[in-house]
């Protein structure tokens, strides 16, 4: 043996941005104007907490939760909690009080950092969470029988904590999925897998971060770890920037032009809603320092993807993962590849609207309902499997089988790859419309349709037909002040689509049903539609 086999652990990359250029800033937002520390303040104070921890009984392993937004106190949980062995469990601040009861029980936290604003939601459920030893109120005077303020519960402690040596594959994160089907299932992520993703998330392929970035994660830091931009942007030494609870598109365009953020990351309806407002008041804002923005959790329209560019010369990186993936898999740049240097601007957008290549390291498949493997030619559809140094291969003590094949990840995607190994998602397994023997894809009838304009929100689902089995409706939110017309939005359909996948219907609304990270959610929309006693039209 040659090479030394130093453990990769978070303790040993996450303060280097804080000892390589101290006086870059954090920056949160707050409703009297900016919090502002540095780098070497939120590290020092990252080691005070672990100080803190530990004195009250936090050993290797416990589960410490967050019930926060992204904020600096956060970031410091972000830096602490992993470093000293312990696990950092963020709680998603949309769950349903039943469905927090359930994942603070099943991860057996020990303690549970919130913000003030946030204890009203999370002390009704306290009771019931008889394992949660501690509760710490940051920012406020609140009254419970085990809480602490955060502020009094680090102070006087050390701003050097000694990190413990401890297996690189040592827990040091758990996310819970969205619960969509059945019981939330957690994900416990490692040191060692999060090191490796943090190190592959920097690259240029990937999400170029540097050292000369001011990064505004507006992903929530309770969804899939805030998508690992707070690890990498604390290795490097990127300036931090963050809405806290104030992520109304005017608020976020504001915060990003007077703190010159050159890179933020969001769901399509946070860029959909940022676009809206700039389209009106451009010249109101300056985001000359904005260069990329990435985006995930569902496919961003490519027109949007166009519209940043055309307009604002800002690129759109698309983004593809799950809390399984921890959560980074596949990535798409406007110019990915040095082949595609020559390409047409077109060309390029018909790449990027693509789900993007796998990030190194990991490995994608697709494969039939007997496992057979399918061909890259962007024809052939199936299951996506993926595997990877920073893949799930089991759920925190919940054994799910059938969402495993072999060493691989069952994703519950239903895909195409081509021959230049891009991703193409074409539907969850769930989400996908048989209509006739024929599977219709809900997500490229969205895209297509979001692309007309009028249109700020497009849902398709598949409603029970008794001959065709099912029939695609849309669901369409307009944008104010518009006259858009079913028939024009149907007409537009016929211009790339068949006539058998044509949507049956367009229901206008003022609002689609969205789960707690954000994305649109068809499971609540075809209830809806149940209690409704919606019936398709020509079975009226």
């Amino acid at each position: 043996m040659t090479m030394q086999q130093t453990p990769l652990l978070m303790s040993r990359i996450l303060g280097r941005g804080a000892q390589l250029d101290p006086e870059v800033e954090v920056v949160t937002l707050q409703e009297s104007g900016t919090h502002r520390q540095t780098l070497k303040t939120t590290w020092e104070r990252a080691n005070q907490l672990a100080g803190a921890l530990a004195k009250f009984g936090i050993c290797h392993g416990d589960r410490v939760a967050s019930f926060m937004w992204n904020n600096y106190r956060h970031l410091e949980l972000y830096q602490a909690i992993p470093c000293m062995g312990a696990v950092l469990h963020t709680l998603n601040i949309r769950l349903s009080p039943s469905e927090l009861t359930y994942i603070i029980n099943h991860a057996e936290d020990k303690v549970i950092f919130v913000d003030n604003t946030l204890f009203p939601l999370l002390e009704p459920i306290l009771k019931g969470t008889p394992k949660v030893e501690l509760v710490i109120v940051c920012d406020g005077d609140v009254t419970f029988s085990q809480s602490a303020d955060y502020e009094n519960f680090i102070t006087d402690h050390p701003t050097e904590f000694p990190w413990p040596e401890i297996e690189e594959t040592a827990p040091m994160g758990l996310c819970y999925t969205s619960g969509t089907t059945g019981k939330p299932k957690g994900v416990m992520y490692t040191n060692r897998s999060t090191y490796l993703h943090t190190m592959a998330q920097a690259m240029t392929d990937a999400m170029h971060l540097s050292a000369l970035d001011s990064v505004c994660g507006i992903v929530p830091m309770f969804h899939a770890m805030g998508w690992g931009i707070p690890f990498t942007a604390s290795m490097l030494g990127c300036k931090q920037v963050m809405p806290d609870r104030f992520t109304s598109p005017q608020q976020l365009i504001k915060l990003m032009a007077a703190e010159e953020v050159t890179i933020s990351a969001g769901v399509p309806t946070i860029w959909q809603g940022v676009k809206a407002i700039l389209e009106e008041h451009c010249e109101k804002y300056d985001l000359s320092k904005l260069s990329r923005v990435t985006c995930g959790g569902s496919a961003p329209a490519t027109s949007m993807m166009r519209w940043y560019w055309e307009v604002l010369g800002v690129e759109v990186i698309q983004g593809w993962g799950m809390t399984e993936t921890n959560p980074l898999a596949t990535l798409s740049r406007k110019v990915a590849k040095r082949s595609h240097l020559t390409l047409s601007e077109k060309d390029q957008f018909s790449n990027i609207s693509k789900a993007g290549l796998p990030m190194p390291g990991l490995e994608l498949k697709i494969v039939d309902e007997n496992w057979n493997i399918q061909p890259h030619d962007g024809k052939e559809v199936g299951e996506l499997l993926v595997r990877g140094p920073w893949i799930c291969n089991s759920y925190f003590n919940n054994p799910q089988p059938d969402k495993f094949y072999e060493d691989w990840l069952v994703t519950g995607d239903i895909a195409k790859i081509d021959n230049e190994e891009y991703l193409i998602i074409s539907d969850r397994s769930k989400d996908l419309i048989k209509s006739g023997g024929e599977w219709i894809s809900s997500i490229d009838l969205e895209n297509h349709i979001i692309a007309l304009p009028g249109v700020s929100q497009a849902a398709v689902v598949a409603q029970p037909h008794p001959k065709w089995d099912e029939r695609p409706v849309v669901l369409i939110i307009r944008d104010k002040d518009t006259s858009l017309s079913a028939e024009s939005i149907l007409q537009h359909c016929h211009l790339n689509f068949a006539k058998w996948q044509i949507p049956d219907d367009v229901i206008f609304c003022q609002e689609i049903p969205t789960t707690s990270t954000g994305k649109i959610d068809k499971k609540a929309i075809r209830k809806n539609l149940k209690n409704e006693e919606y019936i398709l039209p020509d079975l009226r």
